[in-house]
C-alpha cells in the first residue's frame, strides 16, 4: 500500500525531546522548547507574536475568543474545509455564515464575501486549502474596507504565499495545525500568530486557563486548557531546523504530479497561479463532471490497487449540524458542486518519484474504465 500520508521526523527530534525528558520539562507550564519553538515560527511566518496551543481547531477558537467573537456576531467563513473552520465559530456562540467558493483554487470568493457582509458581520475566516491561498489582496482590502476582522485558516498552507507574502501574515491572526500529516507537525499542535501584542497577551492568557497574574488562582475571565506541552514543541523546534527543505519537497512532489496528470483529462488539476505559490500540503484533484459519479468506486479500485486515497472536503451547507435557515439564505453552489467530486493521492514527503509513477498507472487505469 503506498500510504496518503506518513509523518515525517525530523532530524534533531529525538535530541530535543530527550532534552525536554532531561530538563522534567513535559507539560505546557514549563520548559525552554516552548518559547523557542514560537519565535523560529514567527520569524519564518515575518510576524511578531506566535502563541502556541494544544491543536489547530483550539487555535481558530482561540483566536476568535481573542477577539471577543460571541453571541450576535456573524464569522464569514469559506464553506469548503475541514469543518473545525466552522466548529471554532460555533463554539463562541457566533453564527458561521458560508461563503462560496471560486472553481480553480476552492478558496474564498471574493465576490461571494462581498455579498453576504451584513450589519452582524465582525470578522471574515478566510481557509487556504490544500496548500493554495486565497486572494488575500482583494480579501484583505475587502475587510478594512467593511471594517472586520480578517482571521486565516492556515492548517493547510505551512509556507504558502501570495505576492510572496507568508499565509498567515495577512490577517488579525494566522492559525496552523501541527498534526501529523501536516508539512509542520507535532503530532498533535497549533499556532496562532499576529503582529499585536496585546492580542497575543491575550491568547496566552486564554490559552492557560486565564491566571490571574497577581494571585494565580484568582482567574481573569473564563479560560481554557489549550497549552501546547513542551515535548511537542521540541518537536517542533526539530521540524523548524528543517522547514525550507520540507516545503520544498512538497512542491517538488505536487509539482511531479501536474506533470504525470496533465493530460489526464478525467481529471481537474490544482490550479497554477504566478502569484501564488502552492505548498500542496496534499495533492488535490477533481474529476471531471462525466466521472465524479463514480468518485467513491474509483477510490475503492485504488484501494484494492494499493493506493491510498481520502475523499475530499464536503461544504458547510451540505452537513447535518448546519444551520438550515442560515444555508437556505446563503447558497454556495460551487462548493455543494466539488463536494462529493474531490479526493487526494498519497502525498507524503518521502513519497519517491517511482511511486508516483505507480500511482499515476493505476489511477490512470482505473479512470479509463469510467471516462
Amino acid at each position: 500500500m503506498i500510504p496518503v500520508a506518513v509523518p515525517y521526523i525530523a532530524r534533531n527530534s529525538a535530541k530535543y525531546v530527550n532534552e525536554a525528558l532531561a530538563d522534567k520539562a513535559i507539560s505546557g507550564l514549563f520548559g525552554r522548547h516552548i518559547p523557542e519553538f514560537e519565535r523560529m515560527f514567527a520569524q519564518y511566518v515575518g510576524v511578531e507574536h506566535a502563541v502556541s496551543c494544544a491543536n489547530g481547531t483550539v487555535a481558530l477558537h482561540l483566536a476568535l475568543a481573542g477577539q471577543n467573537i460571541g453571541p450576535g456576531d456573524e464569522v464569514l467563513v469559506s464553506a469548503l474545509t475541514n469543518m473545525a473552520t466552522f466548529f471554532a465559530v460555533i463554539y463562541c456562540g457566533a453564527t458561521p455564515v458560508p461563503v462560496d467558493i471560486d472553481l480553480d483554487t476552492y478558496c474564498m470568493s471574493v465576490d461571494d464575501c462581498r455579498r453576504k457582509i451584513t450589519p452582524r458581520t465582525k470578522a471574515i475566516m478566510v481557509v487556504h486549502l490544500f496548500g493554495q491561498c486565497a486572494d488575500m489582496d482583494e480579501l484583505t482590502e475587502l475587510a478594512e474596507a467593511n471594517g472586520l476582522l480578517l482571521f486565516e485558516d492556515c492548517a493547510e498552507s505551512h509556507g504558502g504565499t501570495f505576492n510572496d507574502r507568508q499565509s498567515g501574515s495577512w490577517g488579525i491572526g494566522g492559525c496552523f495545525s501541527f498534526f501529523a500529516n501536516k508539512i509542520v507537525n507535532t503530532g498533535e499542535g497549533g499556532m496562532v500568530v499576529t503582529n499585536d501584542a496585546a492580542f497575543a497577551d491575550r491568547m496566552r492568557s486564554l490559552r492557560s486557563l486565564a491566571f490571574g497574574k497577581k494571585q494565580k488562582f484568582l482567574h481573569e475571565t473564563v479560560g481554557y486548557a489549550y497549552r501546547m506541552d513542551n515535548l511537542k514543541a521540541a518537536l517542533g523546534c526539530a521540524q523548524m531546523e528543517e522547514i525550507d527543505h520540507l516545503v520544498d519537497i512538497k512542491v517538488r512532489m505536487g509539482q511531479t504530479y501536474d506533470r504525470m496528470l496533465r493530460d489526464e483529462k478525467s481529471l481537474i488539476l490544482p490550479a497554477a497561479r504566478q502569484n501564488v505559490k502552492n505548498v500542496y500540503w496534499m495533492y488535490h484533484l477533481r474529476l471531471a463532471d462525466g466521472v465524479a459519479p463514480h468518485r467513491e468506486t474509483i477510490l475503492e479500485e485504488l484501494r484494492s490497487d494499493g493506493v491510498e486515497t481520502r475523499q475530499g472536503f464536503v461544504s458547510y451547507t451540505l452537513q447535518p449540524f448546519a444551520d438550515r435557515q442560515v444555508v437556505s439564505a446563503n447558497p454556495c453552489p460551487n462548493a455543494d458542486k466539488v463536494s462529493f467530486s474531490t479526493f487526494y493521492l498519497p502525498s507524503s514527503h518521502d513519497i519517491e518519484e517511482a511511486e508516483q509513477e505507480i500511482v499515476v498507472e493505476k489511477l490512470g487505469r482505473t479512470l479509463r474504465k469510467y471516462a
